[in-house]
């Protein structure tokens, strides 16, 4: 038997010991009252016999009750106490009459009615009324209105206490079932939800992104053990992201107290991937990606959140070195082949070459000016956007503009037999800088024909909508799946079908006329069905 179980087993036999024993005390207590009484008012009555001997009976039990171990006799032997009990009080009645101490019977009816189910109710009250009715007969004295109710009032009352008491005590057995029933269940309860507290701490401690949970006053209640090995790197043992080194992306412009992703978090705003940056420059530094979800209670109040951080400092330096390696060599790469080009134009000027040269001639400066466009796309990509491209904005006609790309692409567009179609009635004039919109053009047309099916079609559309202009491209092509069209304006990324084929790109295109996009204050989205075609749509507003 296990040390729980033993514990569990002396437990209830105290328990046992000590009901009986209390039980006992009661009826010795109202005794002890009666006696006073009458020692206090009928002296002589405390000498007779058989009041004498009842109540040292009585007080005799209430000794044995306290010695006896009765959880380790039979259950039946219990009954005997209150059974010897019901003789005592008979006699201390019979023994003095005026004190009523017949009433006493009350004890031993309840304590074997409860304790006995009806089988001791039964019992009790028949050896009760029994006994009564034999010290009657044996006394011999005559039936008389003052005689009735020891008689017959006081043996209806006990059976009247003695059905209230089994009918409460099986009421009682019952609610006592259910609590038991209940507590059963929040056990099992609260040792499933014990197992699940620590199977989420164990999964917690076990990945290595940092998580930190709170409540809806900010008050951390989990800390993983990501997020302490990652304040500890920073001399910080209290789980919280430390005040005095976090950076932004930027890495040198520090965050305003209220405006650090944990603050934000606890007041229950969505963070998706903001990057800060932990540790002095120049110092011991790590990156992170920082996500939260604030957690509603049912009512839909906020009732706290989570916090996810994620060390991205491998990624972004992986980044940063792969594009300043595509910068160094894009800008090796882009003096020999200006150099090249330019020999090219000298040598197709020559008019003494013969045909099959010139074709050859050609073909390199078709591919030499495509293969500087691509340094160019790289070395645009690979450079601070927002601080390197340099814009230039005035007056233009965006209109104009898609006539003038239309007109360009146009041998392109007849070699494959699709038809470009410019929705462009009138003039759509805007503040911009026309060279970029050009740039986005030509990228948007040159997507829209190099994916498109044989024979398919490229229409075009400008107009103005309110403050905005607004520019289409819809071609008949491939089409993109959602995936892909989350990741579309990723730089470097291809469709799966597009890298299976032979069609040529760096995947920098869209990127970059995005980012022009958005530089006038606009956005570039798209929308696409594989199998039927794409849409790509671009915002700008007319005046900055």
């Amino acid at each position: 038997m296990s040390p729980g179980s033993d514990a569990t087993e002396a437990e209830r036999r105290s328990r046992v010991d000590r009901a009986v024993f209390q039980s006992q005390l009661l009826l010795a207590a109202a005794l002890l009252l009666l006696v006073c009484a009458a020692y206090i008012f009928a002296p002589t009555s405390v000498l007779d016999v058989r009041f004498f001997t009842g109540v040292a009976v009585v007080f005799v039990l209430t000794g044995t009750a306290a010695l006896m171990p009765w959880s380790r006799l039979p259950r039946w032997a219990i009954a005997v106490v209150p059974l010897i009990d019901i003789i005592a009080i008979i006699a201390i009645r019979n023994g003095n009459s005026v004190l009523g101490a017949g009433l006493l019977l009350v004890f031993p009816v309840i304590w074997l009615s409860s304790y006995f189910g009806l089988g001791g109710a039964v019992a009790s009250v028949a050896t009760s009324s029994l006994l009564l009715w034999a010290s009657a007969a044996v006394t011999g004295g005559p039936l008389t209105l003052a005689s009735l109710p020891g008689l017959l009032v006081l043996p209806i009352t006990l059976v009247f206490i003695a059905t209230t008491t089994l009918t409460t005590s099986s009421r009682t057995a019952a609610q006592r079932g259910l609590l038991r029933q209940q507590a059963d269940l929040l056990e099992v309860a609260l040792r499933r939800a014990r197992r699940q507290e620590q199977t989420l701490d164990e999964v917690l401690n076990a990945v290595t992104f940092a998580v930190v949970a709170f409540g809806r006053d900010g008050t951390l209640s989990i800390v993983n053990r990501g997020q302490r090995e990652l304040q500890a790197q920073f001399g910080h043992d209290d789980g919280q992201v430390g005040s005095t080194t976090m950076y932004k992306a930027d890495r040198t412009t520090p965050y305003d107290p209220g405006d650090r992703p944990l603050a934000r978090a606890v007041q229950g705003e969505r963070l998706d991937d903001v990057v800060v940056w932990l540790g002095e420059p120049g110092e011991h530094r790590i990156a992170l990606s920082v996500s939260s979800r604030p957690l509603l209670s049912p009512d839909g109040e906020l009732d706290g959140g989570v916090m996810v951080s994620r060390d991205v400092t491998a990624e972004i330096n992986a980044i940063q070195a792969r594009d300043d390696l595509v910068a160094s060599v894009s800008h090796e790469l882009r003096t020999p082949l200006t150099s090249i080009l330019g020999y090219l134009e000298l040598a197709l000027d020559d008019e003494t070459l013969d045909a099959s040269t010139r074709s050859m001639l050609e073909v390199a400066s078709s591919n030499a000016d495509r293969l500087l466009a691509l340094v160019a796309d790289l070395l645009t990509a690979a450079s601070e956007k927002d601080q390197q491209i340099v814009m230039s904005f005035s007056q233009c006609d965006l209109a104009e503009i898609v006539g003038q790309s239309i007109e360009a692409q146009s041998l392109a567009a007849g070699e494959r037999g699709i038809t470009l179609e410019n929705g462009a009635s009138g003039p759509v004039l805007l503040e911009a800088d026309g060279f970029r919109l050009r740039q986005v053009v030509d990228n948007l047309l040159t997507n829209a024909i190099k994916y498109n099916t044989e024979n398919g079609r490229v229409a075009v559309d400008v107009r103005a909508t309110g403050n905005d202009v607004e520019l289409t491209v819809q071609d008949t092509g491939i089409g993109l799946s959602e995936l892909e069209q989350t990741k579309l304006f990723d730089r470097y990324f291809r469709a799966e079908g597009v890298r299976q084929s032979s069609i040529h790109g760096s995947g920098l295109g869209l990127t970059i006329s995005r980012d022009i996009v958005r530089r006038h204050g606009g956005d570039l989205t798209v929308t696409s069905t594989l199998g039927v075609g794409t849409t790509f749509t671009a915002r700008i507003p007319r005046s900055r």
